[in-house]
């Protein structure tokens, strides 16, 4: 049977749900992730899928069926979901859909701390962000569009679908506070100078 499945993480779920649509070896799985757009959502790394592939055999959630070989390339093994495999992947994914999971984002964590900079500065950093922002949307975007001209079923797309809308209120975000801090509208204290950093402050609660 195989060590105990722990729970799957976002390239095991892709990595299964691969295996639900056929049989197929790391290399094509690995293809069929960025052509379809899935290093957005989920880190794909060749390493990190050799190695995820490897705890899914040896949780029973995943077998070897066999090798296939193309022209003089080395031979590839070939893998498949075991019927374990598929409950815990149906398992996984209800449960994510379910409840919401707090991912602890990175930005957050940023815009909690962005006090400590200058608002020029601030200003300058959400202006970078925001361009990546929208050339991000775009990209995403187009393929949904391309995907839907192709008369992929828009289930198959509904990740995509939900990035674009995650940009979009993220851009529009981004977007608000640098128009408040233009207008002057978002109070922003400026960090003091070095020399300063330290000294209590009537009115500072943690020095209160």
């Amino acid at each position: 049977m195989g060590k105990p499945a722990s729970a799957l993480g976002p390239l095991g779920v892709v990595t299964l749900a691969l295996l639900v649509e056929r049989p197929m070896h790391p290399y094509e799985m690995y293809q069929l992730l960025i052509a379809r757009g899935e290093q957005r959502i989920v880190k794909v790394r060749p390493g990190s899928l050799y190695h995820t592939i490897d705890r899914l055999v040896d949780s029973g959630l995943a077998e070897s069926v066999g090798t296939e070989r193309a022209g003089n390339r080395p031979e590839r093994t070939v893998y498949a979901i075991t019927d374990l495999g598929r409950e815990k992947l149906d398992t996984r994914v209800a449960e994510l859909l379910r409840a919401p999971v707090n991912e602890y984002a990175l930005f957050p964590v940023a815009i909690g701390e962005a006090h400590n900079l200058s608002g020029g500065t601030f200003r300058g950093l959400l202006a970078q962000r925001l361009e990546r922002l929208e050339a991000e949307r775009s990209d995403v975007a187009s393929e949904v569009a391309a995907a839907r001209s192709r008369g992929v079923p828009r289930r198959w797309k509904l990740d995509s679908e939900f990035l674009v809308a995650q940009l979009d209120a993220e851009i529009t975000w981004v977007e608000s506070v640098i128009g408040e801090l233009d207008a002057g509208t978002l109070d922003w204290e400026e960090p003091r100078p070095d020399s300063l950093r330290g000294t209590p402050t009537s009115g500072d609660p943690l020095n209160d």
